[in-house]
């Protein structure tokens, strides 16, 4: 093996043996599992590439706090060496390339029994999908070759460049079963810090990185760097809130910001602030923590009606019509109903809803629905018995689906999202063509891999099923489609079918011969969108609804059916009540 990796370290703790690697010229990170009896037993370190050094005396100086059993978290020790090593430490990779598809194979130098020199073992990531919010489970690269065994914990898992991902945490090889789990980087992080310094993060610069870190130093112990109230400068009104408890450290402030917060400023703004604060002043003029773009409104004041099964039978339902003022949620009205009663509830309880608002409120009416719902056109319910208005040419109007709405994993991700959409100005739209090939599992990957804001369907859910369904359970803030189907069926045309071998042109009498109505439909959309901030979006197609309403011929008009699923968790500050069935 290259000299270049001769950071690869061999650890003995009493009788046990076990992996690490090299980080600075003094510290090996490894397993705490490893280093388990540092307490009776004295911990030394060999480099199996640098002989020469023979075994150097080490203690443990930072721990995280794994408790002892193979599935408690923290499994991360940091050991400190008696001298200086002259080696070059191990160099990283940003911690998704461990999980970036096609996912690339992974290499760990071990020393299993009858290794004292070591052996290396070639796996590869499952997913990026974290094993307990801890580990990624790891597979063999093949059927052959040397299993994930003892004597691998701790060790570095690289990129075949020698670039380090993460960290092997647990084995559970076998010539049968070839299996183990590692830390990522960034896990691994939350237990020692000061590894944010060395890893690099996508978003953020290495150049503000490693000054946040060299002031994170002069600034330890000092009692005036309050770390939360740091976060929060550094985030700023917009950024994911302060988590639960707050932090306990500057360097868990730090990590935090690093890891979890994706404006590509926070890490800067967090540096200046802290700059500041130590008496240095600041480099240059700090950057504001960024408002919504200046062209997009003040915070939406959400009059939400809510529609779900009441559980007493197919025709009922229950009905919630609440109003948002002061980031506080006030219920209007409730009831259990049947179907065709739920129009006229809510067209009697609208009204005195938005009356609840602030007068100053950008008032945006939320139907919250079952999925089933989500294709009923409420933007064309009238307004009342006495106006004929369409609800959606008298508010901006949305839908949600209420599964999405009231889920933990889906409001988090989309609070994370959603700080992204607002850096920026428009927001590509991800098409999903009527009649398309793609599977679903496939739709699925380019929604998360093209970080999508925005995905527009050419035809109704009930005419792509599927991939609606997966559009609904990724943290796609914005979904738009056509509520009668592909356009060009609305006339009583068949629905497109994509053509038989993928053509987009549609088959059927009423459609073009050689243009598909959806598409053409994605096309209008994607260029009516194309400078729209998502923020603004509510507003955007209140403005088209209008358009299509005043139409010489309304019917016919692109824009006429679109329904709009926008989805902002900061809109609804408290948590969102379920509707409770009266039934039982």
């Amino acid at each position: 093996m290259r000299s270049s990796a001769a950071w690869h370290a061999r650890i003995r703790c009493g009788d046990g043996v076990g992996a690490g690697f090299l980080v600075t010229g003094r510290r090996v990170l490894t397993c705490a599992h490893v280093v388990r009896r540092s307490g009776r037993a004295s911990v030394s370190v060999s480099f199996p590439h640098a002989r020469e050094l023979g075994e150097v005396s080490a203690s443990v100086v930072a721990h995280g706090g794994w408790a002892g059993e193979v599935t408690d978290p923290g499994d991360v020790a940091v050991l400190e060496l008696d001298r200086d090593i002259p080696l070059a430490p191990a160099g990283f990779a940003p911690p998704d390339a461990a999980y970036t598809e096609p996912y690339p194979k992974l290499i760990a130098y071990g020393f299993p029994e009858g290794y004292d020199e070591g052996t290396l073992a070639e796996y590869q990531a499952v997913s990026g999908q974290l094993i307990a919010d801890e580990w990624l489970e790891l597979v063999a690269w093949s059927g052959h070759g040397q299993p994930l065994v003892a004597g691998f914990s701790g060790s570095a898992a690289t990129l075949p460049d020698g670039r380090v991902v993460g960290m092997v945490s647990a084995a559970s090889g076998t010539a049968e079963v070839r299996k183990g789990r590692m830390l990522p980087l960034d896990v691994m992080a939350r237990y020692w810090p000061e590894l944010g310094e060395l890893v690099p993060t996508p978003g953020h610069a290495d150049e503000a990185r490693r000054r946040l870190y060299a002031l994170l130093r002069r600034a330890a112990g000092d009692p005036v760097c309050d770390p939360n109230r740091l976060y929060v400068d550094a985030v700023g009104a917009f950024g994911p809130p302060l988590p639960t408890g707050g932090f306990a450290s500057l360097g868990a402030a730090a990590a935090y910001v690093q890891w979890e917060v994706p404006d590509p400023q926070a890490v800067s703004r967090l540096a200046d602030r802290l700059q500041e604060l130590l008496g240095g002043g600041v480099a240059r003029p700090p950057e504001p923590a960024p408002p919504r773009p200046s062209s997009a409104p003040s915070p939406w004041s959400p009059v939400v009606v809510e529609i779900d099964h009441s559980g007493a039978g197919p025709d009922q339902v229950t009905v919630e019509v609440s109003a948002y003022r002061d980031g506080r949620r006030r219920p209007v009205g409730a009831g259990r109903l049947p179907r065709t009663a739920v129009r006229a509830y809510v067209q009697s309880r609208i009204d005195e809803a938005v009356a609840h608002l602030a007068p100053d409120a950008d008032e945006l009416v939320t139907f919250v629905l079952s999925r089933e719902w989500l294709n009923e056109a409420v933007a064309h319910w009238e307004c009342s018995a006495e106006d004929s208005t369409p609800l959606g040419c008298a508010y901006p109007l949305v839908v949600t689906d209420r599964a999405r709405h009231h889920s933990g994993r889906l409001r988090h991700q989309l609070r994370k999202k959603w700080q992204k959409l607002d850096a920026g100005h428009g927001s590509e739209v991800h098409r999903v063509e009527c009649g398309t090939r793609e599977r679903p599992p496939s739709l699925r990957k380019r929604l998360w891999d093209g970080d999508a804001g925005l995905a527009a369907f050419a035809t109704s859910p009930t005419e792509a099923r599927q991939h609606f369904e997966v559009g609904l359970t990724v943290p796609v803030p914005v979904l738009l489609w056509p509520r009668t189907g592909c356009p060009g069926g609305a006339q009583g045309g068949p629905a497109c079918a994509g053509g038989a071998q993928g053509d987009p042109a549609c088959p059927g009498g009423a459609h073009d011969a050689h243009a598909c109505p959806g598409s053409e439909f994605l096309d209008r959309l994607s260029a009516s969108l194309a400078e729209v901030p998502p923020a603004e979006l509510p507003r955007h197609i209140l403005s088209l609804r209008l358009t299509a309403d005043a139409d010489d011929d309304p019917d016919r008009h692109w824009a006429r059916d679109l329904q709009l699923l926008w989805d902002d968790p900061r809109c609804f500050p408290e948590a969102t009540a379920s509707l409770h069935s009266p039934v039982g």
